[in-house]
């Protein structure tokens, strides 16, 4: 250890003095004791010269504490050190504060203008940097200067391109005038998203948006200045995008918001048919007219009647009972545009108050079963006995009349359980509809369903009459569901099978653990309790009934069936029907839950009884409405409850329900 002498107000070290030490950067610990300085084993002697370097594409300045030729060891203005490649320094220059230098170097660059110092640079060579300061300073230029000069031409990489260490070359002019074209392009980009943020954070639609709203609620491009602009105010306000535009005005129409998004993935080309031709329809004129008087059984809306019934007595009290299928098939060839259009549908899509066919109206209109006419029908005949048990069946294309269309509302008055139990059924066709209730009950007992828990479930009618929306219930198990579900059943069965039997391929439901599954091969549905089931009784409304329906005519008429087992136009129908499907059902499921929340406010509903059907989910009376209840506490499921209904939001489809009280049983 060695002491220090204080003289002169300049402590000697060895020879050296205090101010020459402090330029060393070297760093001390020491006591003062009066005059003499206690040097600590900790004191070191380094070099003067501080570095100006790059690191990762920023420039630092460090005073050398090591220099070992490759690499340096440099301590920062504010005390970290580092070890850098001798590579990386750009200047070495000796600075009483290496902080002041740095903001000096800073404060010259942005006095530098870029274009100016573009300028002055040969556009097709490069430069070192050190060289444009001298020309740009008209003299060798001081530590600062270069330093500042390398500052400015590092932050302009549209004028200057980097070649190296401190060297550069600049850009050639139309390269540059892209580069500032788009600069300037981003800039007016920022200030249309800053205005636009600001408009979006009052509520307040800006007029730029109104041409984009579809893409914007539904196939954002998020690039955009526009869906920047709303994502950010979105996030400020805590709301979606939908909620945000709402509060806007630029959602008008909850369930077209509903309905859009929809059409948009699903029907992108529209749900009209354009200016499709559907040619001379009337193909039917030679078909044999059956001498039978028919009727339909569909609710009030059903446009597409693709089914209808006819009973004629027999001797010894037995009858004939005729199940009529509309026959679309007639008229639309394989591969046909109509075909075609059809075969992408796959189905009629439903949602209370509309549909979006798979056929055409005025296709519709020419084959559905309309009362008073004379129409084409794939006809099943079922004689049956006076147990009701079926001794023989035939089929027939033919020209069915149909007395009637009768509506299930109206219908329902007279044909009921009550009217049942007194044995007679006053309407014009009560003998015909007590004989298909008492056929209805033999087959369902056959099929080992009579006990079927499915026949209690409740189903909705919804009725939207100037956007008021009705909702009413019936009981699955009626007397005129069991009717027509179970004829509905015995025809699709047993043309499966028949199809089966005559090695003609069709597509086919089964259901086997639980799971439903489509296939060209026969297999028995648990469900349904039969050996095959086939849909072909819905020709109008579902592709694969209309695919069923071809082979059916084809198998009748002893002609070569359309379609093969590894055919194509088999195959694809088969593969996406069901996602098809599907995809129709979820939809047609939040369209009803959207006017199950528009009841709610439409009727003013602030409190509901509901029932408990496990843990904390609940079912509300009236509705098929199923939502989770938090607060509910630990009850046993059919428990009757009450509960509140508050925050109902049309745009997600949600609601809160609060517990409030169980109710007495």
């Amino acid at each position: 250890m060695g002491v220090f002498k204080v003289l002169s107000g300049q402590t000697i070290v060895r020879g050296k003095s205090w101010p020459a030490l402090w330029r060393m950067g070297s760093r001390y610990n020491y006591n003062l004791k009066e005059t003499p300085l206690t040097l600590h084993s900790s004191f070191r002697t380094f070099s003067t010269l501080n570095v100006f370097y790059e690191d990762e594409g920023t420039f630092k300045v460090g005073a050398i504490l090591a220099d070992n030729t490759t690499s340096l060891q440099v301590e920062a203005p504010h005390g970290k050190r580092a070890k850098i490649k001798a590579a990386s320094v750009l200047l070495r220059f000796d600075a009483p504060s290496l902080s002041e230098f740095m903001d000096r170097a800073q404060k010259t660059a942005e006095d530098l203008d870029p274009n100016f110092l573009w300028e002055c640079c040969e556009s097709e060579a490069e430069f070192a940097s050190d060289a444009l300061a001298a020309d740009y300073f008209g003299h060798a230029a001081t530590s600062e200067e270069a330093a500042a000069v390398l500052i400015r031409l590092h932050s302009a990489p549209m004028y200057f391109y980097k070649k190296g260490r401190g060297r550069y070359k600049a850009a050639p002019p139309k390269a540059l005038e892209a580069a500032l074209a788009s600069q300037e392009k981003k800039r007016r980009q920022a200030e249309r998203q800053t205005r636009y943020r600001e408009s979006l954070d009052r509520f307040t639609l800006p007029e730029e948006f109104r041409a984009s709203l579809f893409s914007l609620l539904y196939r954002p491009d998020k690039n955009t200045v526009e869906w920047k602009a709303l994502d950010a105010a979105c996030t400020a306000a805590r709301l979606s995008v939908s909620q945000l535009l709402e509060k806007c005005g630029a959602i008008p129409s909850t369930h077209d918001y509903h309905l859009n998004r929809f059409l948009l993935e699903h029907f992108p080309e529209g749900t009209g048919f354009g200016t499709l031709e559907t040619g001379d329809l009337t193909v039917f004129a030679d078909l044999p007219v059956s001498d039978v008087l028919a009727f339909s059984i569909d609710d009030a809306t059903t446009t597409e009647i693709d089914d209808a019934f006819s009973v004629t007595p027999l001797t010894l009290g037995s009858f004939r009972i005729g199940i009529h299928i509309a026959i679309p098939t007639l008229g639309i060839p394989p591969g046909s545009l109509l075909d075609n259009l059809a075969a992408k549908r796959l189905s009629t899509v439903y949602l209370p108050g509309s549909k979006i066919t798979m056929l055409p109206d005025s296709v519709i209109q020419h084959y559905t079963l309309g009362e008073k006419r004379l129409c084409p029908a794939l006809s099943m005949y079922l004689d049956v006995a006076d147990d009701f048990t079926v001794t023989a069946t035939k089929s027939r294309i033919e020209q069915v009349r149909i007395a009637a269309n009768l509506r299930h509302d109206a219908l329902e008055e007279h044909f009921n359980e009550f009217s049942l139990a007194g044995g007679a059924v006053d309407h014009p066709f009560g003998n015909e509809l007590l004989a298909l209730w008492n056929f209805a009950r033999k087959m369902e007992s056959i099929r080992g369903k009579t006990n079927d828990s499915n026949n209690e479930k409740i189903d909705y009618n919804f009725n939207v009459v100037a956007d008021r929306i009705t909702i009413t219930q019936r009981r699955r198990g009626s007397p005129i569901d069991k009717v027509v579900s179970e004829l509905m059943i015995y025809v699709n069965a047993e043309w499966g099978k028949q199809l089966a039997d005559s090695g003609v391929c069709g597509i086919y439901r089964s259901q086997g653990g639980g799971k439903v599954r489509m296939s060209t091969s026969p297999a028995p549905h648990q469900g349904l309790g039969v050996s095959q089931y086939a849909w072909i009784s819905s020709p109008m409304r579902r592709y694969v009934d209309f695919i069923n329906q071809r082979q059916l005519v084809a198998l009748l008429r002893g002609e070569t069936p359309p379609y093969t087992r590894d055919s194509e136009s088999l195959k694809t129908p088969l593969r996406d029907f069901e996602a098809a499907y599907e995809v129709y059902g979820d939809f047609q499921r939040n369209m009803e839950r959207y006017w199950c929340l528009r009841w709610l406010l439409q009727e003013n509903v602030i409190t509901t009884s509901a029932q408990v059907l496990k843990e904390n989910l609940v079912r509300l009376d009236r509705l098929p409405l199923v939502t989770r209840v938090s607060s509910l506490p630990e009850l046993p499921p059919e428990t009757n409850v009450e509960v509140e209904i508050s925050h109902v939001d049309l745009l997600e489809l949600t609601f809160n329900a609060k517990f409030l009280c169980k109710l007495q049983a």
